[in-house]
């Protein structure tokens, strides 16, 4: 039996907790870990092979979200893997070795379906793009590559930082994003001075 990209990812979006090539094998008759493992070292997977494949199955809305979010693949026990390195994990709460992946998924508030379509590695050691640089650069893609309609963007407080939310603004979209209470904003257009949220 021949190992497929569909057969990898069909595995990722239903594997919910193990993403291993050794349970993967555990589940296909005829495919040992090493064939998966021959075929991940020669197989390029892009963010493009996602969108290909997503883009014919959205439902577009005018009034859709667009979520980013970032995780973190915990890989503590691995240290012959390259994009492995310390960093904070939301699940963990705390500092953990895995690979740090941040996701775009388009939602339809009409239907609430959602849809993968869009992500980034994040390896600064290899690119020197921060998790705000990924966001920003699949925004782009979004709006003046892909033309997919949207009017929202939802992102988490690592992206709260002024860059992002001004050129979120600047494409006319709206954006929610919790802030951190150690943070200083005015919401009285500059008749005030800064205050912290808390406040």
């Amino acid at each position: 039996m021949r190992f497929t990209k569909l057969n990898y990812c069909q595995y990722l979006l239903s594997s919910q907790i193990n993403y291993t090539m050794t349970n993967l094998a555990e589940h296909l008759d005829d495919i040992s870990h090493d064939k998966i493992n021959y075929y991940l070292k020669n197989e390029k997977l892009t963010p493009r092979l996602l969108w290909d494949n997503a883009k014919d199955l959205i439902v577009a809305d005018d009034d859709a979200y667009i979520i980013f979010d970032d995780t973190v693949v915990d890989k503590r026990f691995s240290s012959e893997i390259e994009i492995v390195r310390k960093q904070y994990s939301g699940n963990e709460h705390g500092i953990v070795r895995g690979i740090g992946i941040v996701s775009c998924i388009y939602v339809n508030p009409k239907t609430l379906n959602f849809w993968v379509i869009d992500y980034r590695i994040y390896n600064p050691e290899n690119d020197g793009l921060t998790k705000v640089d990924h966001v920003k650069n699949m925004l782009i893609g979004l709006v003046y590559q892909r033309n997919i309609a949207f009017e929202t963007v939802l992102m988490d407080t690592w992206y709260a930082v002024n860059k992002l939310m001004l050129y979120i603004d600047s494409l006319d979209k709206i954006y929610y994003c919790p802030l951190k209470t150690n943070r200083l904003v005015d919401d009285t257009y500059a008749k005030e001075k800064n205050k912290n949220i808390k406040d």
